[in-house]
């Protein structure tokens, strides 16, 4: 389960000022959820740059004022800051409704950078409600399609859920590509097929 990876850790959460560091706690906050996982650091300018077009990604699916519904997401910022006060300043502005990695356990975001295989920042992460690595990166993606890359990464969290597949990924490597890419190449084969036949169609007539 993705609340998982931060079992026995603790997590702060903006909106109550506090941690959430108990297994009822996490599993509130983050079970049943897609959940990003933002590498970022407050010196760095490409995460400054592209902070506000997550922050706005991150509004309109969650927040009731744009949504009647808001979606079932979870965000950890794990910060890569130099140090502490880099840190505390981007957490005192940073949404409420976010969580974040506590400076003091700086060595396991640097850990689970590793092993998604962040390379440069900002990166965000997608994880599947069970675990699985939906997107290894999908800055482009929430920089260049906005929310509307959210429905692709839910139709396949649940095509893994209902077929409780999950990655295959070689020990110690990173994950390579989207696990929304099968889907679209399923879409496109789907829009070929029509088009073909619709052609014979045609000529038939």
């Amino acid at each position: 389960m993705a609340w998982a990876l931060f079992a026995g850790r603790a997590l702060l959460a903006r909106r109550s000022e506090r941690r959430l560091d108990t297994e009822r706690e996490l599993r509130a906050a983050l079970d049943n959820r897609l959940v990003l996982l933002f590498f970022g650091a407050a010196r760095c300018p490409r995460c400054r740059e592209f902070e506000p077009r997550l922050r706005r990604f991150w509004s309109r699916l969650t927040d009731p004022a744009h949504v009647e519904r808001p979606e079932q997401l979870g965000l950890v910022y794990l910060g890569q800051d130099r140090c502490e006060r880099e840190h505390r300043e981007y957490l005192r502005a940073m949404p409420r409704t976010w969580m974040a990695l506590p400076y003091r356990d700086a060595e396991f975001g640097r850990e689970l950078a590793d092993r998604f295989g962040v390379s440069r920042l900002p990166a965000v992460v997608v994880l599947a409600p069970g675990g699985a690595v939906l997107v290894p990166d999908a800055v482009p993606e929430i920089r260049d399609s906005g929310p509307s890359c959210f429905q692709g990464w839910r139709q396949a969290a649940e095509l893994l859920d209902r077929n409780f597949q999950e990655p295959q990924e070689q020990e110690g490597s990173a994950p390579s590509r989207s696990l929304t890419e099968p889907l679209r190449r399923w879409k496109y084969q789907i829009s070929q097929e029509e088009e073909e036949e619709e052609e014979e169609e045609g000529q038939r007539e």
